[in-house]
């Protein structure tokens, strides 16, 4: 009877599971991320070489949901163990459907042109590029993937968020989803510049704080749902009250304060950089380390240390993206027609050899500071980390616009410019895209009803997929429906 008695709850088991990881190599993360643009090479020569994707149909729908979805639940599944012979059979698929004869298309029967042709939209000073359409796709769907796969055994320990020291892919997810938010943040400013306008600092942080009071009301829901219903939390993760939604509300208020300092850092980047390093330098130059690390939790402030003194990092990875943003989002970079995509790609891949140079100067032991990448400090390691990850990221995917679409940069007017980028682009991706944050909502809230109603770490490998797929077939279903009915939710 006292065994029985002694036995851990299952709440405690599942705390367990995700708790005292020490996560995986940066190689094996890169092999399973490659995943996603490698998809998008093979999406993309189904849809330049034989038009499979256009129009959209049932079977091109089915198709795009298991190409651009069920590949990257693969990876962290079944194909867990072995990444790149699933990088390498996408490869391969991709290479032979390019060797297929391509289709000539569907005659179509010619229309009478209207008699008064409409006016063209002029272009924009900003442009939705098919090459960020997909990363920040991709991004959103592998997000939902995890957030739930995570719960089950199926899913390897080494990919779930490490507890203090290492890298894992979830730990890049979640740098990666800040980073996506700042490169899109760059836009309102962009819009600014183009327009010769100055908003003052009051405006600005009036403006910022609208767009963070849902993801704080967000986070209150999330904190008072947690502890209502005696959720299994991570307490080392964030904090005792803090979550991911606070981390995203406080970005918009603090990032329309530095909003200043640029007129001293001629760069985000530059901006970013300084902002980590003087982070580190506190970390390592105070107790502030060891009191996020193995202080005592005492009052709301020691309670909640992860997410408050984290939130430095991911400010830094924040401005990292968009810097990236100020340079992709305009409509080019001095090119014109085919030449901007390949302007574009040499920027970008000039960006990731730069982030991962500094990387390695801070992680090498030998010839660098040998620092360790924390995920839970989000320290300098973490944010160079990230933003040489996502730039390579953003490259790769702008390395098949290259090869694939250049067409899209020589469009004339604005709707030549948006049928060339829905031709470019899946459908699924857009849909993600469009509307991530309700998207990622969705996922959040459905993660939280299969834990509440299946006892995640007793289900089988069969159960574990059949699990996944229906609850990403909804999140997509969903997603696509809202795209079809040209629904945006702002939040």
């Amino acid at each position: 009877m006292a065994n029985a008695s002694a036995a851990p709850s299952y709440k405690q088991l599942k705390e367990d599971f995700v708790s005292n990881l020490s996560g995986g190599s940066v190689v094996e993360i890169a092999q399973v991320c490659a995943v996603a643009p490698i998809v998008c090479l093979l999406w993309s020569v189904l849809q330049a070489r034989q038009s499979f994707f256009r129009p959209t149909s049932a079977l091109a729908l089915v198709v795009d949901f298991l190409l651009n979805v069920g590949a990257l639940l693969l990876s962290v599944t079944l194909y867990s163990a072995a990444p790149l012979l699933l990088n390498v059979l996408l490869l391969a698929t991709a290479a032979f459907v390019y060797t297929l004869p391509p289709s000539q298309g569907r005659r179509k029967k010619p229309r009478r042109p209207p008699t008064a042709a409409p006016k063209a939209a002029p272009l924009g000073v900003l442009s939705t590029k098919p090459f960020l359409t997909s990363y920040r796709g991709n991004m959103m769907v592998v997000t939902c993937i995890c957030i739930l796969a995570v719960d089950f055994r199926l899913f390897p320990r080494r990919y779930a968020k490490v507890e203090t020291w290492g890298t894992s892919l979830m730990d890049m997810g979640v740098g990666s989803f800040v980073f996506s938010a700042g490169l899109v943040g760059a836009r309102p400013l962009l819009k600014e510049r183009a327009e010769g306008r100055y908003t003052s600092l009051a405006l600005r942080l009036r403006q910022s704080l609208r767009h963070s009071m849902p993801l704080f009301v967000l986070g209150l829901v999330r904190l008072v749902s947690v502890k209502g219903l005696d959720y299994a939390e991570h307490v080392s993760e964030y904090g005792v009250h803090w979550n991911f939604f606070f981390t995203l509300g406080f970005l918009p208020p603090f990032v329309a304060l530095f909003q200043s300092a640029l007129r001293f850092v001629p760069s985000y980047a530059g901006l970013a950089v300084l902002l980590a390093v003087a982070y580190q330098v506190v970390l390592e130059s105070t107790t502030l380390k060891a009191f996020i690390l193995a202080g005592p939790r005492v009052d709301l402030l020691s309670k909640n240390r992860e997410g408050v003194f984290s939130f430095f990092g991911y400010l830094a990875i924040f401005l990292a993206g968009q810097d990236t943003g100020m340079s992709v989002l305009p409509r080019s970079l001095g090119s014109r027609g085919s030449g901007r995509v390949t302007a574009f790609l040499l920027h970008t891949t000039l960006w990731a050899l730069a982030w991962t140079a500094l990387y390695y100067a801070c992680t090498d032991y030998t010839y660098g500071a040998g620092l360790t990448v924390s995920r839970r400090l989000a320290n300098l390691p973490y944010v160079l980390w990230v933003a040489a990850f996502n730039t390579a990221l953003v490259s790769a995917f702008c390395l098949v616009d290259t090869l694939l679409f250049p067409g899209f940069y020589g469009a004339q007017d604005a709707r030549a410019e948006k049928e060339a980028h829905d031709t470019a682009t899946s459908r699924v991706l857009r849909a993600y895209n469009r509307n991530g944050l309700a998207v990622f909502l969705l996922a959040n809230l459905l993660t939280g009803l299969v834990n509440m109603t299946v006892p995640t770490l007793d289900v089988s490998r069969v159960a574990t997929m059949g699990i996944m797929v229906a609850y990403m077939a909804f999140v997509t279903a969903v997603a696509v429906g809202l795209d079809m009915y040209d629904i945006s939710v702002k939040m």
